[in-house]
């Protein structure tokens, strides 16, 4: 039975991707998260009570060392980290805390038998883009907002620590993710919940911005083919979508699918953090997962069906 901890548990994809392990009975998984940017009613609990959940703080070395040395842990998904634009933005330095927390796990996995670490990395180590589609191997990172270096600088870490102690790694670069669950904070949600509510749409800047948008099902379904083929191993890849879409073509869309009649309200464009363009190369997750993707359409509908709308 494998023993399989997972940070930020209750977080959008932490808590999908326990659900989905969870499904199978011999998987024993601890999930841990300390609230920051999620709530406790989003405490994933499988079918089989498979998933134990503990209140922790990994930036806090005493708080996750007691749930290492009492879990024996065989694998790790680190996916704890203070998200969302404005946020981090707004709290640079609590953002910077997360190093300690990527520290904590690495030096607490090599000292207690974990065989691999799983990391969230993120498309903003890409930075603004100087080449599309945005390759794991051949695209310069150009990061410089405090998210993504310490994104990046995580990325190192375990680089490093695979290189001086042997301890294998997998880096997942998220680009968008969305469905039901996720937090209003996040693009397609906000714009959703305004169009439902009979509000204004509001976009940073002239919507011109181009992001693509995974559905949380093609994301996890990536995931766990990666984790139960061994696949993936001290390498990156990149999780995403590469059909690239406006901001505005976004909120178009989404105004057309709930079937209300949203104004899109323009607002003063974000002064850092919105990336022109984002377009990932995805052939190795395309190889890896053999299907086609859910197109944003149908990911869009299956959100509202899921809020009731």
């Amino acid at each position: 039975m494998p023993k399989i901890l997972i940070t930020g548990g209750a977080g959008f994809i932490a808590g999908a991707l326990a659900l989905r392990l969870s499904e199978k009975a011999d998987c024993d998984i601890v999930a841990v998260d300390n609230f920051t940017t999620s709530t406790a009613h989003a405490v994933p609990k499988g079918k089989h009570h498979n998933i134990r959940f503990i209140k922790c703080d990994v930036n806090d070395y005493k708080d996750i060392a007691a749930v290492f040395f009492a879990g024996s842990f065989d694998y790790v998904f680190h996916f704890a980290a203070l998200v969302g634009v404005r946020r981090t933005l707004d709290q640079p330095v609590s953002v910077l805390r997360d190093i300690e927390g990527i520290r904590n796990i690495l030096d607490l996995s090599k000292n207690t038998g974990v065989k691999r670490v799983y990391y969230s990395s993120s498309s903003e180590v890409y930075g603004e883009p100087v080449q599309i589609p945005q390759h794991e191997h051949t695209t310069p990172l150009n990061s410089r907002l405090p998210y993504a270096i310490v994104k990046n600088v995580g990325e190192a870490f375990l680089k490093s620590y695979q290189q001086e102690f042997g301890l294998e790694y997998t880096i997942f670069r998220f680009f968008n993710t969305y469905g039901p669950g996720q937090s209003p904070d996040f693009v397609i949600s906000k714009f959703l919940m305004q169009a439902l509510q009979g509000k204004p749409i509001t976009i940073f800047g002239s919507g011109n911005q181009t992001r693509t948008f995974c559905y949380i099902e093609d994301n996890i379904s990536t995931i766990v083919r990666i984790f139960e083929e061994n696949l993936v191993v001290n390498d990156v890849i990149n999780i995403g979508s590469d059909v690239e879409t406006t901001i505005l073509s976004l909120a178009t869309l989404i105004a057309k699918q709930t079937g209300r009649k949203s104004e899109i309200q323009h607002l003063p464009a974000l002064e850092e953090g919105d990336m022109t363009r984002r377009q990932p190369d995805i052939q190795k997750m395309m190889h890896i997962l053999n299907r086609p993707l859910i197109d944003l359409e149908t990911g869009i509908n299956q959100i509202i069906k899921a809020w009731g709308n």
